[in-house]
């Protein structure tokens, strides 16, 4: 039993006074490259990290459902068909209950929504996917709930249909913009792959990443500095690209080539421009980073990851100088590329290094971070790993 395991089963048994009917979990992603494509329906190459939320989840006989969690004082009850009230959540407005129960919630009254039906249920939930950190926190609360009630109520709906199901509760019940990247890569992650995700039909492919097996590591440095993507900058972000691809008359910038640049760049103001140009050359570099995996390996693949952090510091405007120090500091101890990764604003980066000298570009962060005078971050390195499934 993993820790995680140990404290939702535990979390349970206080709550409820007996054992759960069985324990679900799920995953938090890194976004190996493409950020920010994912709702332009691109591409995107994500996978599943060892980091798992737990759900422990039993039925009961009053219609209700009860969620708990280690990471939050309260305990939130309400009927299920109290559910269709709550939600969804008016634009720019905030839940109606915590933001922390409206994933799991959420995931409640999308399955609801969906045709699913069932007892009412206590959920208790713990995880040590780091909260904030651009790792998917959130996708893996709504996988492993998704995951449980799919299993209790016998919904019978298989692993898209219950990212698809995330992702509504994400977007409705929380009030988050965010694309279906994170839910997907959550729900399919397998070992050792990374899911290249085709976000308009949806079709996924695994793609061997190998970084061990060549002798290399993924670290991640989450600099602690917390985002949310209900708010601010995120939902800005997503708003220019609608504006840009109805520029160009194209139903999304999936739509845009890297050809079609110049003339973007002529019917559009210049932040417009730079935030299409960031989404059209990530699209590229997703396609790009396959090709080079399957071809040549990870050890290719660095001058990408690279020119994936320029664009989304220069074009897209989403890096924050605890990213841009971590990124420096790695590619200035040797590592073979790096990047941020995630939504932005906050959050952690990647980089992929020998596995001789994780301890020497961690030595290498941690000083640069000491040296801005910025909080010591939190570094640890991922290894691409299985995706939502019942632990017992």
């Amino acid at each position: 039993m993993t820790a995680a395991q140990d404290d939702a089963r535990a979390l349970f048994s206080t709550l409820t006074g007996h054992e759960p009917d069985g324990l679900w979990s799920a995953p938090g992603r890194v976004n190996l490259i493409g950020e920010h494509t994912d709702y332009n329906e691109g591409f995107v190459l994500p996978f599943a990290i060892p980091h798992r939320t737990v759900a422990a989840v039993g039925t009961r006989d009053d219609g209700r459902i009860r969620v708990a969690s280690t990471f939050a004082d309260d305990v939130v009850e309400v009927a299920l068909d109290e559910l269709t009230a709550l939600f969804p959540t008016p634009t720019g407005s905030a839940p109606a209950v915590p933001e922390w129960a409206a994933y799991p919630l959420g995931v409640a009254w999308a399955l609801q929504l969906a045709g699913a039906t069932g007892r009412g249920a206590d959920i208790a939930i713990a995880s040590d996917v780091p909260v904030g950190a651009g790792l998917s926190s959130s996708a893996a609360i709504e996988g492993a709930t998704a995951s449980a009630l799919n299993d209790l109520w016998n919904a019978g709906l298989d692993r898209v249909a219950l990212a698809r199901i995330g992702r509504r509760a994400e977007n409705e019940a929380v009030g988050a913009p965010t694309g279906i990247m994170d839910q997907m890569a959550s729900m399919l992650g397998e070992a050792d792959e990374a899911i290249f995700l085709d976000c308009r039909s949806l079709e996924a492919q695994t793609v061997p990443v190998s970084a061990a097996a060549s002798g290399l590591a993924i670290l991640v440095m989450d600099t602690r500095v917390k985002h949310a993507h209900s708010t601010g900058g995120y939902g800005e972000r997503r708003a220019s690209c609608e504006k840009g691809a109805a520029i160009m008359g194209v139903k999304s910038l999936r739509d845009v080539s890297v050809a079609d640049l110049p003339r973007a760049e002529e019917l559009m103001d210049d932040v417009t421009f730079r935030r299409v140009r960031h989404i059209v050359t990530e699209n590229q570099r997703v396609l790009d980073t396959v090709r080079v995996l399957r071809a040549q390996g990870a050890r290719a693949i660095g001058e990408l990851l690279v020119a994936s952090h320029a664009s989304m510091r220069d074009d897209f405007e989403i890096s924050v100088p605890e990213l841009d120090t971590a990124v420096e500091a790695a590619l200035a101890a040797g590592a073979i590329g790096a990047r941020m990764t995630g939504g932005g604003f906050g959050g952690a980066a990647i980089a992929l290094i020998e596995q001789s000298a994780v301890d020497a570009v961690s030595t290498a962060v941690d000083t640069a971070f000491a040296e801005a005078g910025f909080g010591a971050p939190h570094l640890f390195t991922v290894v691409p790993s299985a995706g939502a499934h019942r632990d017992a």
